[in-house]
């Protein structure tokens, strides 16, 4: 079975170097400039894309939680203000698109609502990325569909029944799933990464991982499980104001997953034992019984 979708203009799949996303989500805090530092930090790590996230408030904040009051740095404000003032519009994700192709970086974003998928489509977004909370939202996963595009679909949240169900109103030939645990930052113990075996045993398409945890190592082992995308978070200093910082990579950090994960990937193998042509000397001199 050949699973790997195409994004961009590289393919995704099993025999392919892993997808690396490094999202910027709601972390530049509303700043156009802080969301530039980070595709720079990106950029510089290596990865093959940012990935942010487009919601209309009035719709996707509910209606119970509207008018709660939190302190926050544009002072103390309703929950739905909040929301609206981490919203870029489209003079600012034109100058994201503008940015990212002179940096010769992907860039796409999670729709959370049809209207932002009308609004992302003038941008030509290289795929979309269904967040877990809509995994179940059937109507905005059918307009997704209509799009044509590659579709990433995220699974914190979600039983296995849930997510079967999603994925049966998908194309399977243009999607990609991610084992992900919706806690931020998620607690080693829930992680569960052999989730990526069972995603891989039942269903034909390529099976990737959005990371939540501290820290790299977990990231890392996705991809010897035979993740071909990863996505982690991006902050500039995990010690900013908002509700992902905690569980981000900072630049640094950054820069050492995408080495480890591509030293994993030459590191793993076929499977097949073989005798290499480095090992014939130590053959030589320490072998006691030569056949």
């Amino acid at each position: 079975m050949t699973r790997e979708i195409e994004i961009g203009h590289r393919r995704i799949g099993d025999a392919h170097p892993a997808y690396i996303v490094a999202e910027i989500g709601i972390n530049h805090n509303g700043d156009l400039e802080i969301a530039k530092r980070l595709i720079d930090a990106a950029v510089d790590a290596g990865v093959n894309a940012v990935k942010f996230q487009k919601r209309t408030p009035e719709l996707c904040v509910p209606d119970d939680q509207k008018g709660l009051m939190r302190d926050t740095p544009w002072g103390y404000i309703s929950y739905l203000d909040y929301r609206y003032r981490m919203e870029f519009d489209y003079d600012e994700y034109s100058e994201i698109d503008r940015y990212c192709r002179q940096n010769n970086i992907d860039w796409f974003a999670s729709a959370w609502d049809e209207g932002s998928v009308d609004f992302l489509e003038q941008f030509d977004p290289v795929c979309y990325k269904i967040p877990s909370a809509c995994l179940t939202d059937l109507d905005l996963l059918r307009q997704l569909r209509k799009t044509g595009r590659p579709l990433i679909l995220s699974t914190g949240m979600s039983t296995m029944e849930q997510i079967s169900q999603a994925v049966d109103l998908l194309d399977q030939d243009n999607l990609l799933i991610t084992h992900a645990t919706s806690t931020y930052p998620c607690d080693p113990v829930e992680l569960n990464l052999k989730m990526i075996h069972t995603l891989r045993d039942t269903f034909r398409c390529p099976i990737g991982y959005s990371g939540h945890e501290v820290g790299l190592i977990p990231s890392v082992v996705a991809v010897a499980l035979g993740a071909c995308l990863v996505e982690r978070h991006i902050t500039l200093d995990r010690a900013m104001w908002g509700s992902d910082q905690a569980a981000s990579v900072e630049p640094g950090g950054f820069d050492r997953l995408v080495k480890y994960i591509r030293v994993t990937e030459l590191s793993v193998g076929d499977g097949e034992k073989q005798v290499y042509e480095s090992e014939l000397p130590s053959l030589r001199k320490l072998r006691r019984v030569l056949p």
